[in-house]
């Protein structure tokens, strides 16, 4: 197939990206490379600079590239941010994911996997998030992912779209090649790695009060190769509604900073700061959903074994890229 991917130099579009060459599939790539890297994706791959809040750009591009699907990445993603700004993710996610839709209606392209979140959940109040469980965002994040998860919903009925959406939770880990390289970097297990580079002097932990067993926040971690496979699993099967993807396992930022001192071998110092805004204190994923429908099975389960692939990356490129 000929796949169109949106914001595919980000972190997760660009492992997804080499999942699809490696499974003899043609890729065209749609970025505005803000906050990606070109050198993220391999040499030589057709890309087109441009953003999904120039409509016509965006239109133009569906017309010549003629895909067969699209996989659709760029978005803004980080929650403390969209708080100070929602205006930049409604303008983004929302209006320029309606852009993608219309321009994909105008070229006659169907089909679409979405990266979505568990941030639609909000604080669900339950210890295993299902799809059903109700989504009500607790951040403007959260809220342009789901209104745009709705827009599929309605493109699907009315203009015969099929989409899916993949809403993960924590993602993180590298492969030998590509890994995670943020100028904000807000993800939790990059920032506790630059510690024991020497490149900051502690990781902050956000709030120690949360309702969980040692009062810091747990989440989903879920390998990026993980996910890339169910991209690939969710293209190639023709996948439609809403799935998470998540180990089923929590695991707390105290915990994970523990993790990083076995596999990194330095203290790590950490000091407890404020809650963030919007950050609920557990989301752990269900994703029978998935294995059901997708054959996906998550391969990295242990915190240890993803810390270690993230830290192998980070120590060959302690600036990134």
């Amino acid at each position: 197939m000929k796949i169109l991917v949106t914001g595919g130099s980000g972190y997760i579009g660009s492992v997804t990206i080499a999942r699809l060459l490696q499974a003899g599939h043609q890729v065209h790539v749609f970025d505005n490379l803000e906050r990606g890297h070109r050198e993220a994706l391999p040499p030589g791959i057709p890309l087109t600079v441009g953003d999904l809040r120039d409509a016509a750009m965006i239109a133009a591009t569906l017309r010549e590239v003629r895909p067969d699907a699209v996989m659709h990445f760029a978005a803004y993603a980080l929650v403390g941010e969209s708080m100070r700004r929602p205006e930049i993710y409604f303008a983004n996610n929302v209006a320029g994911g309606l852009n993608l839709l219309e321009a994909m209606r105008g070229a006659g392209v169907r089909q679409l996997v979405f990266s979505s979140s568990c941030a639609t959940y909000g604080e669900p109040g339950t210890d295993d998030i299902v799809e059903t469980t109700p989504q009500a965002p607790t951040n403007p994040y959260g809220e342009s992912k789901l209104t745009f998860e709705k827009m599929l919903h309605w493109y699907g009925q009315i203009h015969g779209f099929r989409t899916v959406a993949l809403r993960y939770f924590n993602a993180c880990g590298a492969t030998e090649t590509l890994g995670e390289d943020h100028a904000d970097e807000t993800h939790l297990i990059p920032l506790v790695l630059r510690v024991a580079l020497g490149q900051n002097p502690t990781i902050k932990i956000f709030g120690d009060d949360y309702d969980t067993p040692d009062g810091s926040c747990i989440r989903d971690y879920v390998h990026v190769v993980d996910l890339a496979e169910a991209h690939l699993q969710a293209l190639e099967r023709g996948a439609t509604g809403a799935m998470n993807l998540g180990t089923g396992r929590g695991f707390s930022v105290k915990e994970v900073v523990e993790a990083c001192r076995r596999v990194t071998g330095h203290a790590i110092p950490a000091i407890v700061s404020p809650r963030r805004p919007g950050d609920p204190g557990r989301l752990v994923a269900r994703a029978a959903l998935a294995g059901q429908t997708l054959g996906w099975q998550p391969r990295y389960t242990e915190i240890d074994d993803i810390v270690a692939t993230a830290w192998r990356w980070h120590q060959a490129h302690p600036r990134g890229y």
